[in-house]
């Protein structure tokens, strides 16, 4: 198992552009929307790092941007990373992974689902939860919840 330390520095050499936030107790890796796929398969396919499980895949709406949250980790050298991807909020979009790990083809359609995040070359990008003539998206900071009445 690499320590945090060991991760941010084979990941630093693999993708200079990603940038850190300390403090945790998994290394959290911010990366550019269109890093991701390479990005993604060389956490996969990389001795040594052998990222082979997608065990959580979400999105948090900040009002001004979407990020999403991809976990990850090893079933073979037993280390975990989280990362991070900020998204337009206007027109949150992103490559898919479930070609790479395929827990992400149900995660990825309950964040299109959810929040409206639309994953290019998806294999079956449709609505998960809701009816097909959902209008919004429930987990969106301005849905407009007239029965709830929630203001976040």
């Amino acid at each position: 198992m690499m320590t945090n330390e060991e991760l941010k520095n084979k990941i630093s050499e693999m993708l200079p552009s990603a940038t850190y936030e300390e403090g945790g107790e998994w290394l959290n890796i911010f990366i550019a929307p269109e890093e991701l796929l390479s990005f993604a398969e060389r956490l996969r396919y990389t001795k040594g790092l052998d990222f082979d499980s997608l065990f959580c895949l979400t999105c948090v709406d900040w009002k001004t941007n979407f990020t999403m949250v991809y976990h990850l980790t090893s079933t073979i050298h037993f280390h975990n990373i989280v990362v991070k991807v900020k998204l337009d909020h206007n027109n949150p979009a992103i490559e898919t992974v479930c070609n790479i790990w395929r827990t992400a083809e149900f995660l990825e359609r309950e964040v299109y689902d959810l929040f409206g995040v639309q994953f290019l070359n998806h294999p079956d990008l449709r609505r998960l939860l809701l009816t097909d003539d959902w209008v919004g998206y429930p987990l969106r900071k301005d849905y407009d919840d007239p029965i709830n009445m929630i203001k976040l």
